[in-house]
């Protein structure tokens, strides 16, 4: 079952741990190739693994591997936790004013860095230099709004409730945490987890993912710069029974979980039944409503950079754009701005369209493509064919369109995670709309009008956790949260924001009773204390 789940994972746990056989050899081919390897982070020292299991990360845009991951021991997983129950009992001590301090530190030394970590975002990852800049700096905001930690902690009080009684409420850490994160975004992710989580007076157990692990190593060796002290945050890598080790272990806390919907619902359902609590975003399927009334310009051009930004590996892509009325007559000026994108390494300025992660997720994208044609859908523009000159090896493909798709094919129902827009055609406002709320996924959605009131209308009917209007992708700033919803999120509480550090608090009220007549009456009371 479990293997099942997340081998079919098609962002974080598509990597599984080799044969020992192969992985022996794998670990001779690196030493003769001096290919450098991962470390762990545990208890304020980066540490060289044990393990047997390796896994190799490749350049999406050449094949090069370019680091070899460590498959934790189980060890190495239990000295990480214990690390961090240990520092927790006088981490949680430390004033919010202290803890202020270091996100000041660490945003700045973010922010100084961005550079370096993009282009590592880039060769592991694929997408372009611009991108991953985009990649640290929406992560950067998080650390930022965890600067004003002091005020977001800040509790309830409301006195004399009755004669010398008083309540009041503040928010407590809840101990060690953990987080599993993606590969689509390998800075901003973590960056949404470790940094607010720590502030919050809490300790963390990163796993980056295996796929791109670097970038969330330099965020980790800035935090340790910042002035995280050893034990407050710690990294393990691997796969399958790494997130099993997390779900599983009775030191930690909570779970903050990105990825596909299956890995997600494995992780919510095994965390949760260990007493965890579960923040965990998922698939989408993230539709784009387009209005007859809407500004042609600005329409086009959002949905071509929304649906192929990314080469579509965003769990906030564009993905389906539904044209109401005689909107569609847009799809042919739709057509030619996204055939003029280019197509290339991310490490080329002139790239606007990067590779996919792997050969396994390019087969994949290009499998669905092939069931719209197959189940009658017109493909207007195939990317299939793209070579690369330089980097034949890489796992491109170009924009591809396809359009009079229905609800019923595959393409519209699984989440492609490539640069693919499938579009679909409606008649009226209300059918678009029904479009939306029949799909399972509510992770995010947008809306192209000059219409007030049709834009007021779709707000208060669509069912999803985000919604733009006249914004392609409309993932909020961070004194927000981030709220999908359905099968795109499972838990209570969300990412960052007010939502963020509720999850990563628990509320204490105190009721005190200071009687002025204690001075000098001693007459017990007996009966029920009551406030009137």
């Amino acid at each position: 079952m479990l293997s099942s789940v997340l081998l079919r994972n098609a962002r974080s746990f598509s990597t599984v741990a080799r044969p020992a056989a192969a992985a022996a050899a794998a670990a001779a081919s690196a030493a003769a190739t001096k290919v450098p390897t991962t470390k762990l982070y545990i208890n304020g020292e980066f540490v060289e693994s044990q393990t047997k299991e390796w896994i190799d990360v490749h350049n999406p845009a050449t094949q090069e591997v370019v680091t070899r991951v460590p498959v934790a021991t189980q060890a190495e997983m239990q000295a990480a936790t214990a690390a961090a129950a240990a520092a927790y009992k006088t981490w949680k001590k430390t004033s919010p004013i202290q803890r202020q301090g270091i996100m000041l530190k660490l945003q700045h030394l973010v922010r100084a860095n961005m550079g370096d970590i993009a282009r590592s975002i880039t060769i592991e990852q694929g997408k372009t230099l611009a991108d991953a800049d985009g990649d640290v700096l929406r992560g950067l905001q998080v650390v930022e709004h965890a600067c004003s930690i002091p005020s977001l902690l800040l509790g309830d009080t409301l006195g004399s409730l009755s004669a010398d009684l008083d309540t009041y409420t503040y928010r407590e850490p809840i101990g060690v945490c953990a987080g599993i994160t993606p590969f689509n975004f390998p800075a901003m992710i973590p960056l949404w987890m470790f940094p607010l989580a720590i502030a919050c007076g809490n300790t963390y157990v990163l796993k980056p993912s295996e796929r791109n692990p670097t970038a969330a190593m330099k965020l980790v060796s800035l935090a340790a710069e910042a002035g995280v002290p050893k034990g407050v945050l710690n990294v393990i890598h691997g796969s399958i029974d790494s997130v099993n080790y997390i779900c599983d272990a009775p030191e930690i806390r909570a779970i903050s979980f990105v990825g596909s919907d299956r890995a997600g619902l494995h992780i919510y359902s095994r965390g949760s039944a260990n007493g965890k609590r579960v923040q965990a975003n998922n698939g989408a399927k993230n539709h784009g409503i387009i209005m007859p009334d809407a500004n042609k310009e600005h329409t086009l051009n959002s949905l071509v950079g929304a649906a192929f930004g990314a080469a579509g590996q965003r769990c906030m892509a564009l993905s389906t754009a539904v044209f109401v009325g005689e909107a569609r007559k847009w799809i042919p000026e739709l057509i030619e701005r996204s055939r003029e994108l280019k197509v290339g390494s991310g490490l080329d300025s002139a790239t606007q369209v990067g590779p996919l992660i792997s050969p396994q997720a390019k087969k994949r994208v290009l499998s669905l493509i092939q069931s719209g044609v197959d189940e009658g859908a017109k493909l207007l523009l195939d990317g299939r064919d793209v070579t690369v000159p330089g980097f034949e090896k890489g796992n491109f493909v170009g924009p591809t369109i396809l359009a009079d798709v229905t609800p019923s094919m595959k393409c519209y129902k699984e989440e492609i995670f490539g640069p693919v827009l499938v579009c679909l055609s409606a008649e009226t406002l209300d059918d678009a709309i029904q479009i939306i709320n029949n799909n399972p996924y509510g992770n995010g959605t947008a809306i192209f009008t000059n219409n007030g009131a049709i834009a007021r209308k779709f707000t208060n009917e669509v069912d999803a956790g985000q919604i733009g209007i006249n914004v392609p992708i409309p993932v909020p700033l961070p004194m927000f949260s981030f709220t999908g919803s359905r099968k795109s999120f499972f838990g209570d509480l969300n990412f960052y924001g007010k939502a963020g550090v509720q999850f990563y608090t628990q509320l204490k009220t105190v009721t005190s009773l200071w009687k002025e007549t204690d001075a000098t009456t001693r007459a017990a009371a007996v009966s029920m204390p009551t406030m009137r």
